[in-house]
């Protein structure tokens, strides 16, 4: 029988408490070396879609802002969690907007709800290749239309494409905890109401790979980290 720390005992308590002595974790993800340049996506293969984007659009693959700032990189907490939060009743959106998904990277909760949905007057369709999930690959060939799945299992990351649109993808975080985030354009991320404790931190990109940091975290306390990637030679 394990017999449990004073730290996880207080982190426990605290985490049914509230969030009253919860800390935050925040920082930045940036790209050391030159981006590599963006890919104009081809999109004359469906006249709506090429419609829908009379200026062009570039992959999201690397999306670097000033500084080196890294976009679309998902930061998580990787291990050191006492108790875990069940999963909330809203509702997580992926949508298919302009022929391409929206967010390119999002995180979710097992048991939460994912509502897909098509907001282009084109057929898509929605294929998921999870490895530790089921996979499932659905068509939407009407603007409006929505589907709705759950996670059965936690899992970093699962791929989404349209079978249709080859340009098309993006990835879902599913995870057994709500600490998780996206960076925006500046690179940032926050990890909000985490209770004291000592933290694995893992930043992925769907590129670059996956790197980790520890922090330790007092009540009320907010650290603050920096993930560096280096750019492909």
């Amino acid at each position: 029988m394990r017999v449990p720390t004073a730290a996880s005992v207080l982190a426990a308590t605290l985490l049914i408490t509230g969030s009253a002595w919860a800390g935050s974790v925040k920082g930045k993800a940036t790209l050391e070396g030159p981006a590599p340049q963006r890919r104009q996506l081809a999109m004359s293969a469906d006249p709506k879609c090429e419609a829908a984007n009379p200026g062009g659009r570039l992959g999201e693959v690397y999306v670097v802002g000033d500084g080196g700032a890294l976009q679309n990189v998902f930061v998580y907490v990787k291990d050191g969690l006492a108790s875990k939060p069940a999963a909330p009743a809203t509702m997580v959106t992926l949508d298919q907007h302009g022929c391409m998904y929206t967010p390119h990277v999002l995180g979710i909760q097992v048991g939460q709800e994912l509502e897909i949905k098509n907001s282009d007057p084109t057929l898509h369709n929605i294929h998921a290749l999870p490895k530790g999930n089921k996979e499932f690959n659905t068509g939407q060939p009407i603007q409006g239309m929505k589907t709705n799945h759950t996670f059965d299992n936690k899992e970093i990351m699962v791929p989404f494409k349209c079978d249709v649109h080859g340009w098309m993808n993006a990835y879902v975080g599913v995870l057994d905890h709500p600490y998780f985030a996206t960076t925006g354009a500046d690179g940032t991320f926050e990890l909000k109401t985490l209770p004291p404790g000592t933290y694995t931190i893992e930043a992925w990109h769907e590129k670059l790979g996956a790197t980790t940091q520890s922090v330790t975290l007092g009540p009320k306390e907010t650290k603050e980290i920096v993930f560096t990637f280096k750019a492909p030679a």
